[in-house]
């Protein structure tokens, strides 16, 4: 290896370790608040391994305010939109991927809009919609959280669904295969990668969504687990420990997702619109 390449070696190498540790100081903090008493959540100077070890905030924030229901709630929710999600986009990534149609250009472009506006813009006539269709409850997070997902779900796995060879299709129309053979029996087994990339970020968005599950849930027993984490915020005081103990555990379903699916994971994100 010549001195050139052990130099960018090195600088690769630092860079990476420094985003790494970007990113895992904040969770080693949290993971290590979550064991300590309140008293110690703030001081100086702050310590990693907390001393005494504590697990009451895991004890109180599990047997309080109905956490089990919100749990169960957010994986309702997170599992339906999840399945509901992969099953409509992959539809329109065929349509848009590997069909011709007209206006198919206009109408990718008028999807991509939704792309491009903050869901918090949109809080106020997405209010007045769900409210006429009966949507502001636990079951109407739903709909909303696939219609807000669509458009991101689809153009990932329209760059997928492009990948794929022409010649794989073109056969199967040849043997007497239609369009629904050609999606269920080739398109979708050969996508596994890019199917995993959609199923992972779209259970993360709709496990963890806050803004319109707060507004558009009233009954306490339908909330979901991040309205839930949120109760341990009062005006006078916050249990630090607790909501981080709360937090660590809502990371298990994202953890189990991302395990099950992450040998497809890589492939995928190199492979959808992603790396454009």
């Amino acid at each position: 290896m010549t001195r050139a390449r052990r130099v960018n070696a090195a600088i690769s190498y630092t860079l990476l370790i420094l985003g790494m540790g970007i990113v895992l100081v904040p969770f080693l903090y949290m993971a290590s608040v979550s064991f300590k008493p309140q008293t110690l959540v703030f001081e100086l100077p702050p310590r990693f391994i907390p001393t005494p070890a504590t697990l009451d905030n895991y004890r109180t924030s599990l047997r309080t305010d109905s956490f089990d229901r919100y749990f169960l709630n957010s994986l309702l929710v997170a599992v339906s939109t999840t399945a509901a999600t992969v099953f409509i986009s992959s539809m329109m990534a065929y349509a848009f991927g590997r069909m011709e149609f007209f206006g198919k250009r206009v109408l990718f472009a008028v999807l991509l809009l939704g792309m491009m506006i903050p869901s918090v813009m949109l809080i106020i006539p997405q209010y007045l919609v769900a409210r006429d269709l009966k949507l502001l409850n636990l079951h109407g997070l739903i709909p909303v959280y696939v219609a807000m997902s669509l458009s991101m779900q689809t153009y990932l796995l329209t760059g997928f669904f492009k990948s794929i060879p022409k010649e794989l299709t073109e056969a199967a129309l040849i043997d007497g295969a239609n369009q629904w053979t050609i999606f269920w029996r080739i398109i979708l087994p050969l996508s596994r990668p890019g199917l995993a990339v959609t199923i992972i970020f779209t259970f993360l968005y709709s496990w963890d969504e806050f803004p319109w599950a707060h507004v558009a849930i009233k009954e306490s027993s339908q909330r979901t687990l991040p309205i839930g984490i949120a109760l341990f915020q009062t005006q006078h005081l916050t249990q630090w420990g607790q909501v981080f103990a709360a937090s660590i555990v809502a990371l298990i379903p994202v953890i189990v997702v991302y395990v099950i699916f992450q040998r497809y994971f890589v492939a995928g994100i190199a492979t959808t619109g992603i790396k454009s």
